[in-house]
């Protein structure tokens, strides 16, 4: 998918040209390696390395014919290379060409996926120390829990994306393998030293064992690890937006000048582009499910995990590029709001301090159960009548009876929540 996502190095990769070029280097090598067994002249190898060449326009052209492209990439190369070209793809079969070069394609694309992925860390992390202390309210069920600081909502997401890196670093690894095997990987034809030689030069390894194809779990391993990748981008994102919501807006992406954010509405803000990653996070994870299902193939292979893999190779790569790269500068110019994070803060009256409450009365000798009922009691008053939960603590004589007022005063403690901060950033940054 070549389109307004594509940052142009990224899109690059996926143009005919290059495409083709990955071919004509995996046939060049292969040639070079029957040269030194003997199975090629010299003479013939140095005429194909100095005149193979190829038009786009030309393989596609001579496709509208043969209906087979690599037949006529090496139509339009034999036009070029002249007599010797009865050498080159000699004992080879196209899948030897095309599985070969989509591992360069791939591999190549993963590189500049994973240095994308470490230029977010470094921004997540620079973020995550800058607002290491700064207090806010966490929240499960999307209700308000207790204390927790911004920086460790970034800790939290530095962490995951280390795990994204060592599974992109893995889907690259399993990608990087090569072959040249022939037509149903018995090397008839060709032996398994020119395999060798040509994946070697190549950057790659050559498969233990391939059939026709290079088995296509590594491919759902490398779509799968770029989905879940996607999907981390994605959860950030989502968070994000609900920071940027009017009733909460403790965090908005940057509105540049000029921006707008709305056709009808002037005021608006829009958090449109961690919008634009929830979107494309989709598409990503519906690719992983097409590179699963491309992995039961009749026999030895047939051809149709081809068709999809010419969709899901750019369009995955691509838009997790994007995505990358997109998410980098969102959070770099994240604007945070810690006077509107307080303010959230103190929006239920004291409410968020309940579990220590719970924890003081058991430690002063109550039941928890009856700890319990106390604390809640004096909470639901809280919703119900907007009153300040220390004022009603206070009022309550059943509980006096267990808690003098310095204790309930030391309830209502931010530091309690925060002691363990700076061993948690230990764990998760050294």
């Amino acid at each position: 998918m070549i389109s307004r996502y594509t940052r142009p190095q990224m899109g690059r990769i996926w143009e005919p040209e290059n495409r083709f070029a990955k071919w004509l280097e995996v046939e060049i090598a292969a040639c070079e390696a029957m040269a030194e067994q003997g199975m090629i002249p010299k003479s013939s190898l140095e005429n194909i390395k100095k005149k193979a060449n190829f038009s786009v326009e030309r393989i596609l052209e001579i496709e509208e014919r043969t209906k087979h492209d690599v037949v006529a990439f090496l139509e339009n190369v034999a036009e070029y290379v002249g007599p010797d070209s009865r050498f080159i793809h000699m004992g080879l079969t196209s899948s030897d060409i095309l599985d070969t070069s989509f591992a360069m394609l791939l591999k190549e694309a993963m590189e500049m996926i994973i240095e994308g992925a470490r230029g977010l860390m470094d921004v997540i992390r620079e973020r995550a120390f800058e607002h290491k202390y700064t207090v806010m309210i966490g929240r499960s069920h999307g209700i308000h829990a207790e204390p927790i600081t911004f920086g460790l909502k970034l800790a939290v997401w530095y962490s995951e994306m280390r795990r994204n890196l060592k599974r992109l670093e893995q889907a690259l690894e399993v990608i990087s393998y090569g072959k040249l095997s022939g037509a149903v990987g018995t090397f008839a034809n060709v032996s398994p030293a020119v395999e060798a030689y040509v994946c070697k030069k190549l950057g790659l390894k050559p498969a233990e064992i391939s059939t026709q194809i290079l088995q296509r779990d590594r491919h759902a391993q490398y779509f799968t690890s770029l989905a879940i990748f996607a999907g981390t981008m994605e959860k950030i994102a989502v968070e994000i937006r609900h920071l940027q919501r009017t009733e909460v807006l403790e965090a908005e992406e940057a509105f540049e000048k000029g921006q707008k954010g709305s056709s009808a509405m002037p005021h608006k803000k829009n958090p449109i582009g961690s919008e634009n990653i929830a979107g494309l996070a989709r598409l990503v994870r519906s690719n992983a499910i097409a590179a699963m299902e491309n992995m039961p193939l009749w026999h030895e292979r047939d051809i149709s995990h081809s068709s999809v893999e010419r969709v899901i190779g750019p369009d995955s790569t691509i838009l997790v590029d994007f995505m990358t790269h997109r998410l980098t500068r969102i959070l770099k110019n994240l604007v945070v709001h810690p006077e509107q994070m307080e303010t959230n803060l103190n929006k239920l009256k004291g409410l968020i301090f309940s579990q220590q409450l719970l924890l003081k009365l058991s430690e002063a000798g109550l039941n928890r159960q009856k700890a319990y009922d106390i604390v809640q009691r004096n909470a639901l008053k809280v919703w119900d009548t907007g009153k300040d939960f220390k004022s009603l603590l206070l009022e309550d004589k059943e509980l006096r009876k267990h808690l003098t007022e310095e204790d309930i005063d030391g309830v209502f403690s931010l530091d309690y929540h925060l002691k363990h901060v700076d061993e948690i950033f230990d764990r998760v940054f050294t």
